[in-house]
């Protein structure tokens, strides 16, 4: 069975750019618009066949772009290490200017 690999939409959001159209509209409407392999089929005028192999070919083309960049590896780590450090300000009490900067991180990398 084919199942969706959810870590692929969030690879989509880094690297969807640097695939081909053809493929990024595919795994678009896959991973974010829920499509099925048969509606995609339709939509673009391939098989089902055809469809799944477009998948699995831009999915190991975005899993290879991290592996060799770790964009989004990197953005996961700044989420954690800004919401960490949100919650080490309020609970040492901190204010004002610094924690309004950590707040403001913290919300650019949600």
């Amino acid at each position: 069975m084919f199942e969706k690999d959810l870590k692929i939409g969030f690879l989509l959001d880094f690297y969807g750019d640097v695939l081909s159209e053809r493929r990024r509209t595919v795994l678009d409407y896959y991973y974010n618009n829920d499509y099925s392999l048969a509606e995609i089929a339709d939509e673009i005028g391939i098989s089902r066949q055809g469809v799944r192999d477009l998948i699995k070919k831009a999915e190991e083309e975005l899993q290879f772009y991290e592996e060799k960049l770790g964009l989004a590896e990197r953005f996961r780590q700044a989420q954690r290490q800004a919401e960490r450090l949100l919650i080490l300000l309020e609970k040492n009490g901190a204010g004002g200017e610094i924690y309004r900067a950590a707040e403001e991180l913290a919300n650019a990398v949600r």
